[in-house]
């Protein structure tokens, strides 16, 4: 049980993590530490695209689920794995690696023009 319980809060921290990906500019042009984590968490999620790796945090997470319960455990992409539970269709990697491009150009400019004004 413990191990579903970890397995279930890594999750959760992914999750969290993503959303921070996807909305840490906003804070990140107040406060430079988070623009540093910000910027960082970015290339990392470009480098581990562009190498065709898996999220540290998803291997953790299949890691504790495969120590609860062995058929529990999935490979792959952990927001391949937890989209297609949703929506139930498969996303190509090529359109991960695409949204990452997308959402580092739009960091980009929106912290090299907050730079400019301020």
């Amino acid at each position: 049980m413990l191990y579903k319980i970890l397995a279930d809060l890594v999750v959760l921290i992914h999750f969290l993590w993503i959303l921070f990906l996807l909305f840490g500019a906003f804070p990140g042009v107040r406060y430079k530490a988070i623009k540093i984590l910000h910027v960082s968490g970015l290339v990392f999620a470009f480098v581990i695209q562009v190498f065709g790796w898996y999220c540290p945090l998803t291997h953790l997470e299949v890691w504790l689920r495969a120590k609860h319960d062995p058929s529990l455990a999935y490979a792959g992409s952990f927001i391949i794995h937890y989209l297609e539970g949703l929506i139930y269709i498969e996303i190509p990697a090529q359109l991960i690696f695409s949204l990452i491009l997308l959402l580092i150009g739009f960091n980009a400019w929106f912290y090299l023009r907050r730079g400019v004004k301020s």
